[in-house]
């Protein structure tokens, strides 16, 4: 997956803020494996949701202007 980032920009040393080891990226934040922990950690299998069928409440009542009589 390409970001659109600039291939010029200069290697930055820095520790990576989550698992404080020294690292060399283009850009400040997690490193590499950490990037691939939190992409493993996020992934979600669809399943089937079981959705009750709609019932209308009981305490409702129908509108005054629906029930004007002419």
């Amino acid at each position: 997956m390409t970001l659109g980032i600039d291939e010029s920009l200069p290697a930055l040393d820095f520790e990576c803020p989550r698992c404080n080891q020294s690292v060399e990226e283009r850009l400040y934040g997690p490193c590499v494996s950490c990037r691939e922990t939190l992409k493993a950690d996020q992934v979600r299998n669809g399943g089937d949701v079981e959705v009750p069928e709609y019932e209308p409440k009981m305490n409702v009542t129908p509108n005054a202007v629906a029930l004007k009589e002419d």
